[in-house]
C-alpha cells in the first residue's frame, strides 16, 4: 500500500480507502460483526489507514462498529465520516447542511466511534439552501474545537465548492481538502467540471462507487443480486452506452486475465490525476480479491481502449473550449504549438482528446 497527501494537506492517507457501509446489515447488502472484523483486519494488515463511513449508514451500526474496531489504534488510523443525509424523517434539522444538524451529527458521530476527534470531516450532499458562509462557518469552529482536523464535501456542486473555497481563503476560514465524488468507468461526468476545479484549488479526490454498485465486476451479467438491486439505483444506471461500457471492462478483464473489479479500479488510479477509490466489501474474500488491483496496472493499449468506450460528453463550456475551432479563434496559428503550461486544464477527459 503506497500513501498519497489529501490534496494540499500534510495528512498521508491510503492509495485505498475502506468505505463502511457495509457494516451492518440494516440496509440488506451489508455484512455481520465477524465478517466486517475480517474485512477491517484484513484491509489494516494490507497497509490500509484511511476509513470512510458516515453517520447515517446502517443506521449507526457501521460508526458503532468502526469505533470497536479501531480501539487500541486509533492514533494509526485516518478516521472520516460525514453528515447532512437525515437519520431521522420527522425532525427537519436531522438532516441538511446546517449548523444545528450539523453540531448534533458531529456530536454523534463522536460518541458511536468513540473517539474524541475525526481526521476528515465531510459535507455528505448540499442540501440547496444553506449557504456557504454557514457551513464553512461550522465547520471551522468544529476545527477550532478540536473536534475535526480536515473538512470536505461530497456530492455539491462545482460553483458551490468554488465559492466556499474562495470564501475560506478570503476569510481565514479552514479550507476543504478535498472532494469525494460518484466517479467510476461509468459516471465519469466529474471530469467535465469538477476535477478540473480540484485541480486548480489542490483538493484531493476520492471516488465513492468506483464500481458502480458492483456492476462493473459483472455480478448482475451473472444474474446475482446487490447493493443497487437492493437499494433500486438500478435504474440510474440502465442505457446501451453503460451495457456497452460494463461489455467493453468484462472483455479487457478476460483478456488480461484479471478480475473485472481490478480493471475499473486501476482505470481510476491511472487517471492523469490522482484519485482513491473507496472500495467496500461484504467479505474478507471480495476484500482480497480488490487489493489484488495493488499489484499491477493496466497497459497503454487496455488504458486506451477503456478511456474510449467510457468518455463523457464535455458539454458546454469545456466541449467549446477544446474544439480545434475555438482554439484556433483563441489563439490563431499557434494553437497547436502552445505548451500545455503549469495549471489544470480540460483537455484528457473526454472524447477527441
Amino acid at each position: 500500500m503506497r500513501y498519497l497527501t489529501l490534496g494540499r494537506t500534510g495528512l498521508r492517507v491510503a492509495e485505498l480507502c475502506l468505505g463502511t457501509m457495509t457494516f451492518g446489515e440494516e440496509t440488506g447488502f451489508g455484512a455481520d460483526r465477524a465478517e466486517s472484523l475480517r474485512v477491517y483486519e484484513g484491509y489494516v494488515a494490507a497497509g490500509g489507514n484511511f476509513l470512510d463511513t458516515a453517520n447515517m449508514y446502517t443506521g449507526g451500526t457501521s460508526e458503532r462498529w468502526l469505533g470497536e474496531f479501531v480501539r487500541g489504534h486509533r492514533e494509526r488510523l485516518v478516521l472520516a465520516s460525514k453528515y447532512s443525509l437525515t437519520t431521522d424523517g420527522t425532525d427537519p434539522n436531522a438532516g441538511g447542511n446546517g449548523r444545528k444538524a450539523l453540531v448534533q451529527s458531529l456530536d454523534a458521530s463522536l460518541r458511536r466511534l468513540g473517539t474524541d476527534y475525526l481526521d476528515v470531516y465531510w459535507v455528505h450532499a448540499w442540501d440547496g439552501h444553506t449557504t456557504p458562509d454557514e457551513v464553512l462557518r461550522a465547520l471551522d469552529d468544529a476545527v477550532r474545537a478540536g473536534k475535526v482536523l480536515y473538512t470536505g464535501v461530497s456530492n455539491v456542486p462545482a460553483w458551490w465548492t468554488s465559492r466556499a473555497h474562495t470564501l475560506a481563503e478570503l476569510r481565514g476560514l479552514t479550507p476543504f481538502a478535498g472532494l469525494q465524488v460518484h466517479y467510476s468507468l461509468v459516471e465519469r461526468t466529474v471530469e467535465r467540471e469538477i476535477v478540473p476545479m480540484a485541480r486548480a484549488l489542490g483538493l484531493g479526490l476520492t471516488a465513492w462507487s468506483p464500481l458502480a454498485g458492483g456492476l462493473l465486476t459483472g455480478k448482475y451479467t451473472r444474474g446475482e443480486a446487490g447493493r443497487i438491486t437492493t437499494t433500486g439505483w438500478s435504474g440510474m444506471y440502465k442505457s446501451p452506452r453503460v451495457e456497452a461500457i460494463v461489455r467493453g471492462t468484462l472483455a479487457v478483464a478476460e483478456r488480461l486475465g484479471r478480475p473485472p473489479a481490478q480493471v475499473a479500479l486501476n482505470f481510476l488510479r491511472q487517471r492523469p490525476w490522482p484519485v482513491i477509490p473507496i472500495v467496500g466489501a461484504r467479505s474478507r474474500a471480495q476484500l482480497e480479491e480488490l487489493l489484488g488491483c495493488l499489484a499491477w496496472e493496466l497497459d497503454p493499449e487496455s488504458l486506451a481502449e477503456l478511456e474510449h468506450i467510457s468518455a463523457p460528453e464535455l458539454g458546454y463550456p469545456s466541449g467549446m473550449l477544446n474544439s480545434p475551432g475555438m482554439r484556433q479563434f483563441i489563439h490563431g496559428e499557434v494553437a497547436d504549438r502552445l505548451g500545455k503550461g503549469a495549471g489544470p486544464r480540460f483537455r484528457g477527459a473526454g472524447k477527441g482528446d
